[in-house]
Order: C-alpha cells, then structure tokens, then sequence
C-alpha cells in the first residue's frame, strides 16, 4: 500500500481552540480542544475526504 503524506497547519485560534488544515485538499479541515485532538481529527478528515474525492480531481485514493 502507498503512504500518501500531506502537510497539515496547526493553529490555535483566540478561544484556546486548536484548527487544523490541508492546503492540498480543498474543504479539509477540523478543530479540537488539544493538539492530540486536532491531529486524531486531521487524520479522520483526510481520510474522508480521500474517500469522497473523484478521481478526475487527481487527488489518489487509498484502502486502509
């Protein structure tokens, strides 16, 4: 299997609250109260958005 990797921005906003994105992937995003949190989060959402993606958007599609 290929291990596809992304590079996710991690901030936290004025609340406290930790927000993490995907440049590479358009609409992947999330937020958690820790940075444990937004990472298990982040992971969740790509894989989301891998499943869901066409592939006539050229992003690849992985099976875990």
């Amino acid at each position: 299997m290929r291990e596809l990797q992304f590079k996710v921005l991690i901030e936290q906003d004025e609340d406290g609250i930790y927000v993490a994105s995907v440049p590479e992937l358009p609409g992947c995003y999330t937020q958690g109260k820790t940075v444990e949190e937004v990472r298990k989060r982040i992971k969740e959402a790509i894989a989301l958005v891998l499943e869901t993606s066409s592939p006539l958007v050229g992003i690849p599609t992985i099976s875990f």
